[in-house]
């Protein structure tokens, strides 16, 4: 009989150490309500510890993990900073003991206190990330918001039908490109692309990635792309012409550069592209009427006034040269050759007063035009414009 009392004994023993252990939990969701949340996080602590026997209950229990994930939540809620450096990361740790106990409750009876609790994470994950982007951290915005992705993608939040938040993905892609984490850049803005998400700029952004790992080829492939998907972007055309120029691929860069402006007529860039690469290739003619029609697009177009003066600048010091090619015993002809030069920096001289009228610090306008006016002999206009340079340094 005393044998049978003994056994007894040790079964209520051991029931009450399970119950003591669980009642840990209990007091440290208790002591978390009423805003003890340093002795919340040291009475969960004791329930969790491998190395404490009584805690072998409890470390199982799906309870435990939750009421942990609920502890470091509001330790980052709070406002006490005494508090706050009781953990380091506490949103992380709350994400991390949710997932514990939805990996522990194999019956799912706890499910619902869970999925509340992660929708809530959800909203200071987000809270976090924009603090990551005013704070300029953008490694903190891209975890956050990889921790929003995380949670979403969990069977427990999925909803039916299913769902995709592609302003997170996109997010997460620009905190990666802020942080110039390039290649987790690519991936968010092309998971964004598949669902047409922000049109074409986000081909233009993955793009722009690439270029950034000096790959022109995938920058170029993404464009094309991108333009079979938004014919209608000028920008993404921009984007090709311009590598297509700097990659002197002319052939390339004015095809594009043509149906850009079958698209939109009246863009006055594009013509100047159009008058820019006009005059790489030695299109004079072409060069000028391109920018010719910039200015009738835009009257204050101080780069096309500028480029159209360099031109006949240039032209002039060409026919100067070949002046100066003509013998000295010809000098009627040199005469010639140096007038036809003379009527080149004529022609340049308007240009580059427009130029420097639109933009009046600019120096190297100012620069052209002191030459042209030596050079034409227009001293009154030489000593105003050498003044002006005088006074900008």
């Amino acid at each position: 009989m005393k044998k049978t009392i003994l056994l007894l004994a040790v079964i209520i023993t051991a029931v009450t150490g399970s119950y003591a252990q669980k009642g840990k939990v209990s007091s440290a969701s208790t002591l978390k309500d009423s805003g003890k949340l340093d002795k919340a996080l040291e009475a969960i602590n004791e329930a969790i510890d491998p190395n404490n026997e009584k805690a072998e209950k409890s470390i199982p229990w799906p309870r435990t993990w939750e009421v942990r994930g609920e502890i470091y939540h509001a330790i980052y809620k709070s406002k006490d900073e005494n508090i706050k450096k009781l953990a380091e990361n506490p949103l992380q740790t709350a994400l991390d003991s949710y997932k514990k106990a939805i990996e522990l409750d194999t019956k799912g009876s706890g499910n619902n206190g869970v999925k509340i609790n992660l929708t809530l994470l959800i909203n200071d994950f987000t809270d976090q990330a924009v603090k990551g982007f005013n704070d300029n951290d953008y490694n903190l915005a891209l975890k956050s918001f990889e921790d929003i992705l995380e949670i979403q993608s969990l069977p427990l939040m999925q909803e039916d039908p299913p769902t995709v938040d592609t302003v997170i993905i996109f997010n997460a892609g620009l905190a990666a490109y802020n942080a110039e984490n390039y290649e987790k850049a690519i991936k968010y803005y092309k998971e964004a692309a598949k669902y047409d998400y922000n049109g074409s700029r986000t081909y233009e952004l993955i793009s722009a990635c690439y270029t950034n790992q000096n790959d022109t080829v995938n920058a170029l492939e993404t464009l094309k792309e991108g333009f079979e998907k938004y014919p209608e972007s000028s920008s993404i055309l921009v984007q090709m012409i311009n590598i297509y120029m700097t990659a002197n691929k002319t052939d390339d860069a004015m095809k594009y550069l043509d149906l850009a402006i079958q698209q939109d007529p009246e863009n006055a860039s594009f013509y100047f592209a159009q008058g820019a690469l006009n005059d790489k290739l030695g299109n004079t003619d072409k060069a000028v009427t391109a920018y010719e029609k910039a200015i009738e697009l835009k009257p204050d177009y101080f780069d096309a006034y500028y480029n159209l003066g360099a031109i006949y600048y240039n032209l002039g010091v060409k026919q100067l040269d070949v002046a100066n090619a003509v013998p000295t015993n010809k000098p009627d002809q040199y005469e010639v050759e140096k007038n036809k030069a003379d009527e080149e920096f004529k022609k340049a001289i308007p240009y580059m007063e427009k130029a420097s009228e639109v933009n009046a610090e600019d120096t190297y306008a100012l620069e052209s035009l002191k030459q042209l006016y030596y050079r034409l002999k227009m001293m009154d206009k030489f000593d105003e414009v050498n003044k002006k340079l005088e006074d900008l340094k």
